[in-house]
């Protein structure tokens, strides 16, 4: 997988945490346990520091990287959507930062905090926590009721989960030519499935 060091200074990953052989790790990067780092993911710790704390999940495509001298931190739990950008930002604990997003140098997200899809947050902008944050620039819309806080993450959420059913049984392979009979479904698919039949 390609993971470099950067004059010297050699990126850490817990064993616990599953890395996708395509996800890049460059220089001062700390992964903390259960993570989830997806495909195409790009940790760039080349001008400041990248730590992303235990049980947070960096899905495909996004890209974290700092300025001079700043660091990105991605905080316990948190969740970094599909093709999501943090520059030099907090993320804060159980966040979920929603698809495509951009955070830029100095932003804080506050923990429990919902960034939709599509926002950006601008620089230095201090997001509390327990809110819906969004548009472009992103502004808080309106405070969270806890029932509404579905990713509040116990260290046994889905992407821990998926963190060790993909050490487990993620394997690189040639495709079939065609689906098998009776072709069965991944545990989550069905669950996902039977919940869904389960309440029409």
């Amino acid at each position: 997988m390609p993971v470099y060091a950067f004059e010297g200074i050699v990126p850490v990953v817990h064993p616990t945490t599953y890395l996708h052989p395509t996800a890049v790790l460059i220089g001062d990067v700390t992964i903390g346990p259960r993570c989830y780092i997806g495909p195409n993911a790009s940790l760039r710790g080349d001008f400041g520091r990248i730590t992303v704390e235990g049980d947070s999940s960096v899905q495909d495509n996004c890209t974290l990287h700092t300025g001079s001298g700043s660091d990105c931190i991605v905080r316990r739990g948190a969740t970094v959507g599909h093709g999501s950008i943090l520059h030099g930002c907090e993320v804060g604990q159980n966040a979920l930062i929603g698809m495509h997003s951009v955070i830029l140098d100095g932003a804080v997200i506050g923990e429990d905090s919902l960034v939709a899809a599509l926002s950006l947050v601008k620089n230095d902008a201090d997001m509390p926590a327990k809110h819906l944050i969004a548009g472009n620039p992103a502004r808080v819309v309106k405070e969270l009721p806890e029932s509404a806080i579905r990713w509040r993450n116990d260290g046994d959420g889905e992407y821990q989960r998926l963190a060790d059913r993909s050490i487990a049984g993620l394997v690189e392979c040639e495709p079939l030519t065609e689906a098998e009979p009776g072709r069965r479904r991944n545990a989550g698919t069905a669950q996902a499935v039977r919940l869904s039949t389960s309440t029409k």
